[in-house]
């Protein structure tokens, strides 16, 4: 399961960086989830309680947020947010496991161009860790 994959990966790095930091209590991490990663928040969420459990971040909360997917055409310069249910299942799945591959899916809706940079909603990355050292 993806998700699960990386909840793990967040309490590995999450565990790094309140080390380096030197915390001794994890109140809060904020976890960023671009749109085009097409994570199930549920799952990914799901996961972390699991796996928080006996760890530093049991008594942590962790909030998911969204950054939304954006897109400027290289031909024409139109910049546009991406729509998932613009897409079918499959493809969806596609994007989900590979984002790169949306290039082969997506095209500008002004010129129709598949020429485009992602400018947002890629990626997980960890926002912040709020505790106390």
């Amino acid at each position: 399961m993806h998700e699960w994959s990386l909840a793990e990966a967040v309490i590995h790095a999450a565990s790094k960086i309140v080390e380096r930091e030197g915390l001794k209590e994890v109140r809060e991490v904020v976890i960023r989830v671009g749109e085009l990663q097409q994570i199930e928040l549920e799952v990914l969420e799901f996961a972390l309680t699991e796996l928080k459990k006996g760890t530093r971040f049991e008594d942590a909360e962790f909030v998911l947020e969204t950054m939304r997917a954006e897109f400027e055409c290289r031909v024409c310069g139109h910049r546009w947010y991406f729509d998932a249910k613009e897409l079918d299942e499959r493809v969806q799945e596609d994007i989900h496991f590979v984002p790169e591959v949306v290039h082969a899916y997506v095209r500008c809706p002004r010129c129709g161009s598949p020429d485009f940079n992602v400018l947002k909603g890629r990626g997980v990355w960890i926002e912040r860790i709020r505790g106390l050292r």
